[in-house]
């Protein structure tokens, strides 16, 4: 299966990982596919840290080499914006305008995409999946490629710009990530910083959500 359209091969691929379950599914996938990751997380001041550590830890798990881009200052530009960076908004149980970080994927793919030039890399893969294409704009498919025609216009090269999980479901991410063997239990999904995942806030209730409907066996531990 080979739903990215990019070839297969050794070549070398830029895949932003969050820590959490879908960017977590996607680099193992871009592994299975014969691609040589390079992985990137961003800080961009957000309030869930241990996104951060998962990320480092699913990264070294794999002999992978890591890259941590600081762009916490971005979290003064935020403040009042949305609740993943400003303690002072609630975080909600489901979906709301205060849960989205305005323009996020844009500001981290241009960063991926400089990265992937200085480093000879041809691909940059994001985790954006279908699920979440109704609420969040810069998740959808005409994003993606007007994405990757700044990208090629800017370097002046043909750098492509993937999100091949953007037709499935979250639960079928879940089920993709199953079969090739995610250690769900290192990723982290809840917008709050805890030991464990708070279970009441959007992210944690589409976490469940996704498993059951998957039929996999959650192994996160909820408070």
């Amino acid at each position: 299966m080979n739903r990215c359209g990019c070839g297969e091969g050794s070549q070398r691929a830029v895949v932003v990982i969050s820590g959490g379950l879908d960017s977590t599914t996607l680099l193992y996938y871009v592994l299975d596919k014969g691609f040589e990751a390079l992985p990137i997380t961003f800080d961009y001041g957000q309030i869930a840290r241990a996104e951060i550590r998962s990320a480092e830890a699913i990264s070294r798990r794999l002999g992978l080499k890591w890259m941590l881009v600081d762009l916490s200052g971005l979290s003064e530009i935020y403040k009042g914006a949305t609740s993943l960076v400003d303690r002072k908004l609630e975080i909600t149980g489901s979906f709301s305008r205060q849960i989205v970080v305005p323009f996020r994927n844009g500001v981290l793919l241009s960063v991926a995409v400089a990265y992937a030039q200085a480093v000879g890399a041809g691909h940059v893969f994001y985790g954006a999946q279908g699920s979440d294409i109704e609420n969040y704009p810069d998740c959808r498919p005409e994003f993606v490629e007007a994405m990757e025609r700044a990208a090629r216009l800017g370097t002046g090269s043909g750098v492509s710009i993937r999100a091949p999980l953007s037709s499935m479901k979250k639960s079928e991410v879940v089920r993709l990530g199953n079969r090739l063997g995610v250690p769900f239990g290192l990723t982290w999904s809840c917008y709050r910083d805890s030991e464990k995942h708070c279970g009441i806030c959007e992210s944690c209730n589409n976490r469940k959500r996704a498993f059951a409907e998957a039929g996999v066996s959650d192994p996160t531990e909820y408070t």
